[in-house]
């Protein structure tokens, strides 16, 4: 009798145990080969449970997947979704390679040359990430895709995402560097208008993308300061881009969100904080 109650009892826990590790976030490590990129590119995939309905799940692509930790992601998503404030989501970090040589303006290098691997970035994300995200997820279209970095993985997300508005659904830009130019600074024709070159491919651009925008600056994230405003280069380089966007009506104003704190650094203490915001206006339910 005992060895019968056993035999049912085992089981039972074992599907109960299997159900609790269901509901728990899980991080892992991966790797994918990239044709464009010609290597091998590290991969953390955080994921909420799947829902039963595979096309409730949410896709967040992020850069600078190697520093995921010190942005707090995993535990700031474990317990919004514990709360069940945001919707089934599965975070695929990329790690940088040459963060100098891939991230920026696909097709426009800096000054220094910088980004010159932009536009093989842009394909990889576009061609072969967004694929393998769909066969980790088991999904055939994720409910919503959003693309996300910092500093210059903001630049980049905010490029990759304008230039394929017809996959992704929202970018997420925390202290862009929006700064990033053609010309620099001490040269004696340098001029704010025609030589940052993200805001230059915006005001020259025609199309109008289907795209929401969330913005974030610090307004103590550098010392840095052009125009002798007394108002910090990131948060001014932002505005000035949002001041394109919204004079060449690309979106309602609705679409924007702006969020700027006094005590703002360019770190990852600072990104962290506002990390939450960002995934509910993202993912809320």
């Amino acid at each position: 009798m005992k060895q019968k109650l056993k035999n049912v009892i085992m089981p039972v826990v074992a599907c109960f145990l299997l159900a609790g590790c269901h509901k728990k976030i899980k991080q892992q490590e991966d790797e994918i080969y990239s044709r464009h990129l010609q290597e091998h590119i590290k991969l953390t995939i955080i994921s909420t449970p799947i829902p039963d309905n595979k096309s409730d799940m949410n896709l967040l692509l992020l850069n600078d997947g190697q520093d995921v930790d010190q942005l707090r992601i995993k535990t700031i998503t474990d317990s919004l979704y514990k709360k069940k404030l945001i919707l089934p989501l599965l975070i695929v970090a990329i790690h940088a390679g040459n963060r100098m040589e891939d991230y920026g303006v696909g097709g426009y290098p800096d000054f220094k040359n910088n980004g010159s691997k932009a536009d093989k970035y842009d394909a990889f994300i576009s061609d072969e990430l967004y694929d393998f995200a769909k066969k980790k997820a088991g999904v055939r279209k994720f409910n919503s895709i959003v693309i996300a970095g910092c500093s210059l993985g903001g630049l980049s997300a905010f490029d990759i995402a304008w230039n394929h508005a017809d996959k992704i659904d929202k970018v997420g830009v925390f202290s862009g560097s929006f700064w990033y130019r053609d010309k620099d600074t001490t040269a004696a024709d340098y001029a704010d208008d025609k030589d940052r070159i993200m805001l230059s491919k915006i005001k020259s651009s025609r199309k109008r993308p289907k795209l929401t925008y969330w913005f974030y600056a610090g307004d103590k994230e550098e010392a840095g300061d052009r125009d002798h405003d007394g108002i910090t280069d990131v948060v001014d380089d932002t505005k000035d881009l949002l001041t394109i966007i919204k004079n060449k009506n690309v979106c309602p104003p609705g679409d924007i969100v702006y969020t700027e704190t006094p005590e703002g650094k360019h770190d990852y203490a600072s990104w962290s904080r506002v990390l939450p915001d960002f995934l509910l206006w993202a993912f809320g339910r």
